[in-house]
């Protein structure tokens, strides 16, 4: 029995295959975006290049070769691949950028908590009298006295970065008074509190609080105060001492305050 050839259903197919075609050109051209925007990203970062120059060079071999095989016809399927490659050769590159970048911040820490061991070390030279009189004084003149909570001292936002709990540079001299004071008054306990503006998400303000208050109690344990004289509290955007419709009260209540216990070591219950 014969069949009869019909143009119509060649046509179907014909138009079926171009269709599939086209999908596969925009699959392609999509992957090479996607591909080009990553290695662009990485390429001109001074960070990754210093990093990872073998990994970017690897991106860039890899989507020259997808873009090459673009222009020839039913080659979709290597050049979603070459393009796949370059991809994750630059996301490998970023990586090995944060760590090494994470790998020199966590050297210059240990550097500046080396600097402050060694002026502790120093300040200890001096009389313990007189030490102990200046020591006080600068304490009771950054510390005031409340009511309900005994001696409070202050530390201002300007000891962080803005949404950053690591400890800057300039809050040296202001630990290493904490630090001194508690050594020369060893049956003193602190608590640490600390507390945001009503910027963000209450959660997030939460979590940033405790941090900054943990960032110095653990300066305060490397400079050898034992952990057990020190107590942690976040409390986030609670008990603001200023409006949050400032910029100036918002960075007022951006703080975080230590709570002396008295001479006996009785400290006050939290908030």
């Amino acid at each position: 029995m014969s069949r009869t050839f019909k143009p119509g259903a060649a046509l179907v197919v014909l138009a079926l295959a171009v269709g599939l075609q086209g999908c596969a050109s925009q699959r392609s051209e999509s992957a090479l975006d996607d591909a080009t925007a990553a290695f662009q990203k990485v390429k001109d970062n001074s960070d990754v290049l210093r990093s990872a120059p073998r990994d970017v060079i690897r991106a860039g071999e890899s989507l020259a070769r997808a873009e090459r095989l673009a222009s020839y016809v039913g080659s979709g399927t290597d050049v979603r691949h070459y393009a796949y490659l370059s991809q994750r050769y630059s996301e490998i590159a970023r990586e090995h950028a944060n760590l090494a970048l994470n790998q020199e911040r966590l050297a210059k820490l240990d550097l500046e908590r080396q600097r402050l061991q060694l002026a502790l070390r120093e300040a200890k030279l001096a009389s313990v009298q007189q030490q102990g009189k200046w020591v006080e004084s600068q304490i009771a003149a950054l510390a005031s006295e409340q009511a309900d909570r005994g001696l409070v001292m202050t530390l201002g936002d300007v000891l962080f970065d803005t949404g950053e709990a690591e400890l800057k540079n300039s809050a040296s001299r202001t630990v290493l008074k904490l630090v001194q004071f508690l050594q020369l008054n060893p049956r003193r306990v602190v608590r640490i509190e600390g507390y945001t503006d009503s910027t963000g998400a209450s959660e997030d303000n939460l979590k940033l609080s405790r941090d900054r208050a943990q960032s110095v109690a653990d300066m305060l344990v490397d400079l050898g105060i034992d952990e057990k004289r020190i107590e942690v509290e976040g409390y986030g955007d609670q008990y603001p001492v200023e409006v949050n419709a400032s910029e100036r009260g918002r960075a007022q209540n951006r703080r975080v305050e230590i709570v002396f216990s008295d001479e006996k070591g009785k400290l006050a219950p939290p908030r």
